[in-house]
């Protein structure tokens, strides 16, 4: 638990008063100035409040509020200001950078440590329920994880090929998603919202569940009508995902829909299963229909041989194998030589 006072000030017997009325319930740190306020601050992880001085040699109040903000301890740590008379727009100013309260002199020391207390325990309390949501969170991110990994496993079963496939399918979301938003800001996203993308990507193929085994695992080309038994992979994915979105995060479930349904879209409207246009198919989708599609042409199929890296870049790039957002083309071609490590990864595990 927190239970340290940083006090800020460069009058030595202001400091003095204030450390005599807290010193036996608190630790006291001292600052003669702003510059040793940010090197205690940023050093030492006990400190429960500041009682910050705002005009001081070297550097002032202000300015260690500003820090305070940049590294966002403003919102874990109480500070409260210590003034005689100060204008009004520095006392605004200085609660507008997270100051909670200002303290007057001549300091009213029992006053003063009732108030300072209280704050101090409502900081605690928001910060141990912080905590708790963040483990809350995490614990269902683990949860999220484990469902959606244990139903590709379920494809793992039926095709042969997914296993592996899903591992590199969610590196290549990954790069590529994450080349797009830094290449492209109309579709910045997120790291977090990047994270939940790449594992809604492990559920592109959960569909295939209810495909035939003739179809799914065919040696040869399939015929128009297996064709068409196979598109079906992306709705009826979908619902099998409408039967568990109440056990998923919300987000995830969203883009996991998304991906389902429409990673095998293209960018001219010649993609199924609703022939959607350019951006009318979110860039998730998109991201993850380039990745698919590589990976089935870097890779051993039961009815094809794999093509080498050079080859399988130009027949994408070429349009071969469907039209691609010019966007998503150039993140994906600056993205070679990770992609290429990503697959010297996976290949040595």
């Amino acid at each position: 638990m927190n239970n340290a006072i940083l006090i800020v000030d460069d009058m030595e017997i202001n400091r003095a008063i204030l450390a005599e009325g807290f010193k036996d319930e608190y630790e006291i740190l001292e600052a003669e100035n702003g510059l040793r306020a940010i090197e205690l601050l940023d050093s030492n992880s006990n400190i429960a409040a500041v009682l910050l001085d705002l005009i001081m040699p070297e550097m002032g109040g202000m300015d260690v509020l500003k820090h305070l903000n940049e590294n966002g301890k403003i919102l874990h740590i109480p500070v409260f200001i210590i003034t005689a008379e100060s204008s009004e727009k520095m006392l605004m100013d200085a609660y507008n950078l997270g100051a909670v309260d200002v303290i007057n002199k001549p300091f009213m020391m029992n006053f003063l440590r009732c108030r300072i207390g209280n704050i101090i325990e409502l900081y605690r309390h928001r910060n141990d329920l912080e905590d708790i949501v963040k483990e809350q969170v995490e614990r269902l991110s683990k949860v999220n994880l484990s469902m959606v990994e244990t139903l590709a496993t379920l494809i793992e079963f039926r095709d042969c090929e997914s296993g592996e496939h899903v591992k590199r399918i969610c590196g290549l979301t990954e790069i590529i998603m994450t080349a797009v938003t830094e290449m492209y800001p109309e579709y910045y996203l997120p790291r977090a919202e990047i994270e939940k993308i790449v594992t809604a990507s492990i559920l592109h193929d959960v569909g295939k569940i209810a495909i035939p085994d003739g179809i799914l695992n065919k040696p040869g080309r399939l015929t128009k009508e297996e064709f068409e038994v196979m598109k079906q992979h992306t709705t009826r994915g979908c619902d099998i995902l409408t039967q568990i979105p109440s056990v998923m995060d919300e987000d995830i479930y969203k883009y996991s829909y998304d991906i389902c349904r429409h990673h095998h879209e293209r960018w001219d409207g010649r993609g199924y299963p609703d022939g959607l246009v350019g951006d009318e198919i979110s860039i998730w989708a998109q991201v993850v229909a380039v990745a698919d599609v590589y990976d089935a042409l870097v890779s051993p199929r039961v009815y094809k041989a794999a093509f080498d890296f050079d080859t399988a870049m130009k027949m994408i790039n070429n349009g071969e194998c469907g039209t691609f957002n010019p966007k998503v083309l150039n993140a994906f071609n600056a993205s070679a030589d990770k992609i290429r490590r990503e697959e010297a990864v996976i290949e040595n595990n």
